[in-house]
């Protein structure tokens, strides 16, 4: 039985509402929403008006317990179920508790002011999260559109594109979609001279690269120079190859046992961005390192566990995958990774050394999987000549529970 109703309002208030949307409103008792929204609505609408307190997560869990009894009507921008209260309403009391009566999203309407499609355009949020959240999907003749949070999103999104090498790209700041104050403002992300803009803009932005850019794809094997690192890095071919085995799926979590530079977590998440990871290392210089690089490529919200594994793992939430990729030998690490995993789960273990080897030939012996050793050698300079020089050997075992 629906408890609460949420009705998607837009920069052209009331008169925008289609008839449902007014009927819903007006015979609310109680109408929560943010003081933007709620003064949207006409005076002679008699229901009392509740502005959402800050924190607003509180009020969301408890909102049909402080109204029992009364028609409940939820004002949200927009589309509720884009990146809105809808999303978060269903979450907590259910899809039968809620009813949405959306309002166009400002994703619909700044695509249809742009002449773009809509099923073609990546969409990023970046409200109340860090910018960087655009980098995996900054690549030539992609078209972008960035929620942010404020006024100041549209230059956040032009410096960091400035400093990744896109400052060539072609930016329009949509203010008030759908309002009487509609504007837009247009430049390039190097020479970008709007410092701030109106609150309710969306950015969007049209991909080119500058000269010279070295494009950094989301499928696995990025260059080794795409990451800072102290010798401590599973080098491009060998995490490429890690990583098919690991198999990325979208809204599975990886844990990156021995991070060294983050590199196995980092393009994991960087596949989709649903994935999660959490990557464990026990030294203090690398779990900055590891955040670092984190930040830089996109994946800000990769999880840095600072602590030796398997003591470390204790609490995580629970795996899809794991990646072992140093220390194989630790005395019960490679059995809490295991005992660790569900059904279907992945194992992924590296190994340089005879002894860390020998564990995983015992391993496999025991519970089966792949076992493969990978030889890479890079062609170079040898006197006047080119030559080949070999890098350690690796073997990885990998193993589905």
């Amino acid at each position: 039985m629906t408890e609460v109703v949420v009705v998607g309002i837009g920069a052209d208030g009331w008169d925008g509402l289609s008839p449902r949307a007014r009927r819903a409103v007006e015979g609310a008792d109680v109408l929560r929403g943010g003081a933007r929204q709620l003064a949207l609505v006409p005076d002679d609408v008699p229901a009392e008006r509740v502005p959402w307190p800050a924190p607003m997560a509180p009020a969301l869990a408890g909102l049909l317990e402080e109204h029992p009894g009364r028609r409940v009507v939820v004002l949200a921008s927009g589309d509720p179920m884009l990146s809105g209260v809808g999303t978060s309403l269903v979450r907590l009391h259910g899809a039968g508790a809620v009813e949405v009566v959306p309002h166009p999203s400002s994703v619909t309407l700044a695509c249809a002011r742009l002449g773009w499609a809509v099923e073609e355009t990546q969409v990023v949020s970046v409200v109340g999260r860090p910018v960087e959240l655009v980098v995996p999907h900054a690549t030539p003749g992609r078209r972008l559109l960035v929620l942010g949070s404020d006024g100041g999103t549209p230059a956040e999104v032009a410096a960091l594109l400035t400093r990744l090498g896109y400052g060539a790209s072609r930016l329009v700041a949509l203010a008030q979609l759908g309002g009487p104050e509609e504007r837009r403002s247009t430049g390039t992300a190097a020479g970008w001279p709007h410092g701030g803009t109106d609150p309710l803009v969306v950015t969007a932005v049209e991909v080119v690269a500058d000269p010279g850019t070295v494009v950094l794809p989301t499928v696995p094997g990025l260059p080794d120079a795409a990451f800072e690192d102290d010798g401590q890095l599973t080098k491009r071919e060998v995490r490429a190859v890690t990583l098919s085995r690991l198999a990325p799926v979208p809204g599975q979590l990886l844990w990156d046992v021995g991070g060294g530079a983050g590199s196995i977590g980092i393009e994991w998440m960087r596949t989709s961005p649903s994935c999660r990871a959490v990557a464990v290392e026990a030294r203090a210089d690398r779990v900055q390192r590891i955040r670092r690089n984190a930040v830089r490529l996109g994946v800000p919200g990769l999880e840095v566990v600072e602590g030796c594994a398997p003591e470390a793992l204790a609490g995580l939430p629970a795996p899809d995958a794991v990646f072992v990729g140093g220390g194989a030998t630790a005395q019960g690490l490679l059995e809490a990774c295991w005992a660790a995993l569900p059904v279907g789960g992945r194992l992924v273990a590296n190994a340089v050394t005879v002894e860390s080897e020998a564990v995983l030939a015992t391993w496999f012996a025991g519970v089966g999987g792949n076992l493969v050793r990978l030889a890479v050698q890079r062609a170079e300079p040898v006197g006047g000549f080119t030559g080949w020089r070999s890098a350690m050997p690796v073997t990885i075992w990998s193993v589905t529970r």
